[in-house]
């Protein structure tokens, strides 16, 4: 049963119910009062309790970043929504509420527990991406179609199962169906499920199970094959030479060219197009096979790259690391000496000699720091004039600057000869109808183009036109493309280096800091006593 409005105004969830839950489901005694003093960071939380809230709606839980379970059962919810953020929710309870659909959990990929049980559910769905799911509780909700059980098979980890109260559960078949079909399910109903029923269960619906295991098998090998395809592309958009692997873009010219396509009907022209589309196919395969192989280039260079980087850092962190040791290690024992010493000037000397080791530990990290950047700069440089050569090199081939390799120039080559062949075929094809001598039947569409001798060569002048554009833009599209991937690689590079060289300068400071403030602290505790 679902939840009834109470007599009270419902509630939207704001920062200060949030703020009163986390309080008092926090840390009690002593600990608790430190919390509460020093406030309580949404982020930290991991548990979260709001049940009998009267809440209509979920909302503002997006700074509960790291929540692993949140209770919002008995509330007057309508909809579930207001949770994308809780990337890590592990067990969730929205059981009597008045919700209507299953929505809203597409990012809740960890998730193992989800009770929905007492709600106004009428279909189970929308859980794909629930793969860790184990535990599934829908009980008392208006689920009538048994066919709802046909699609929790996806669920290999789904393990307890609570459907009672539901009008499919009044079926004569419900326990023997849904052992036949859900055979890793363990506990049905708060029961659990009888190995002996679940294969009497299996044998009555054999036949089903297996037409149905081929057809999920077929399912899912078209699934595999789509993810592959899937893959492929994005490979071949990270090389910027996407579908040049085939036909698409000679085809791609003629899907808006109507008159190109009336064209194709005259005698002569389809053994022309024939012939033009594969050489067409060959100039972009031989496209998609260099850009293959500069895409890996490029990859080879930013692999070596990083390589480089890493190596230069990690070397540069174990001298400072050596540098530290020798300091903390020589400090500690000047430190020690302090303490045990009685004569002041003697504990001035060592004073000073510690100042004097943290000036010179501060002066060689940050050499050493000086010297990193000026390495990482040269490397960068050179990898930034590498990778441009590369980019700039793929581009002139592709775009014919160099005359070994014509590519896109030999596509306009052919779409030209291709235009004089079809122009010529269509003036000659206009000269045979005026003379009456056309023997051939054309569709009127066609035989309407051929009323002068301006009206066809317009018309085979805008499929021309047509055929170039698709060209130019495929062009420009690679162009663009790579300049752009090149120039945000680039300038990620150069932020990365600032961010990183900042953040270790601040190291360096705040352990210099700390350093002397213990010393300082030193000199005015112990030192002053003695």
């Amino acid at each position: 049963m679902s939840r009834p409005y109470d007599s009270m105004d419902p509630k939207v969830m704001d920062d200060d119910m949030l703020k009163a839950a986390v309080g008092e489901q926090g840390p009690q005694e002593e600990a608790g009062q430190l919390a509460k003093q020093e406030g309580i960071l949404f982020k930290d939380v991991l548990s979260l309790q709001l049940d009998f809230q009267n809440i209509l709606r979920i909302d503002n839980l997006w700074q509960f970043e790291n929540l692993q379970k949140l209770q919002l059962n008995n509330n007057i919810i309508e909809r579930i929504e207001g949770l994308e953020n809780l990337t890590h929710l592990v067990w969730l309870d929205l059981s009597f509420n008045n919700i209507e659909a299953i929505e809203g959990l597409d990012s809740l990929v960890n998730l193992e527990d989800l009770s929905l049980s007492n709600n106004r559910i009428s279909k189970i769905d929308s859980l794909d991406a629930l793969v860790k799911l184990q535990v599934l509780s829908l009980g008392n909700n208006q689920i009538s179609n048994m066919m709802n059980v046909i699609y929790l098979r996806r669920f290999t980890c789904l393990r307890t199962l609570t459907l009672s109260g539901n009008p499919i559960a009044e079926a004569e078949e419900y326990k023997v169906f849904i052992h036949a079909y859900l055979p890793d399910l363990v506990y049905l109903d708060f029961r659990r499920i009888d190995e002996q029923a679940k294969e009497m269960a299996k044998i009555k619906h054999q036949y089903s199970i297996d037409e149905l295991k081929h057809r999920e098998a077929q399912m899912q090998a078209r699934l595999e094959d789509e993810k592959v395809l899937r893959e492929k592309l994005a490979a071949h958009k990270q090389a910027f030479i996407e579908h040049l692997d085939g036909s698409y873009l000679f085809n791609s010219m003629y899907s808006e060219d109507v008159e190109g396509n009336k064209l194709s009907y005259l005698p002569g022209v389809g053994e022309l197009l024939e012939a033009y589309k594969d050489k067409f196919v060959i100039i972009c395969l031989n496209i998609f096979e260099y850009g293959l192989k500069q895409q890996e280039k490029r990859k080879m260079e930013l692999d070596t790259f990083n390589e480089c980087i890493q190596e230069a850092i990690l070397e540069n962190q174990d001298q400072g690391k050596l540098k530290v040791a020798k300091f903390e290690e020589k400090h500690l024992l000047n430190l020690n000496a302090m303490r045990e010493e009685s004569e002041l000037p003697n504990i001035e000397k060592k004073l000073t000699e510690c100042n004097d080791d943290i000036a010179d530990l501060f002066n060689t990290l940050m050499t050493l720091e000086m010297q990193l950047v000026e390495q990482l700069e040269e490397t960068i440089n050179i990898f930034e004039r590498n990778i441009t050569d590369l980019v700039g090199l793929f581009i002139e081939n592709v775009q014919s600057l160099y005359p070994f390799c014509d590519e896109m120039a030999q596509c306009r080559d052919l779409e030209n000869h291709h235009h004089e062949k079809l122009l010529e075929i269509a003036i000659n094809t206009l000269e045979k109808i005026l003379k009456g001598e056309m023997d051939e039947d054309l569709p009127d569409d066609v035989r309407a183009l051929f009323v002068d001798k301006d009206t066809i060569v317009n018309a085979v002048g805008a499929s021309h036109d047509i055929h170039l554009l698709k060209i130019d833009n495929r062009e420009d599209e690679l162009v663009t493309g790579i300049n752009s991937w090149c120039a945000h690689l680039l300038d990620k590079i150069h932020k990365d280096e600032i961010i990183r060289n900042r953040k270790r300068v601040k190291e360096i400071n705040q352990y210099i800091d700390h350093m002397q403030s213990e010393l300082d602290n030193l000199e005015c505790g112990d030192i002053i006593d003695i």
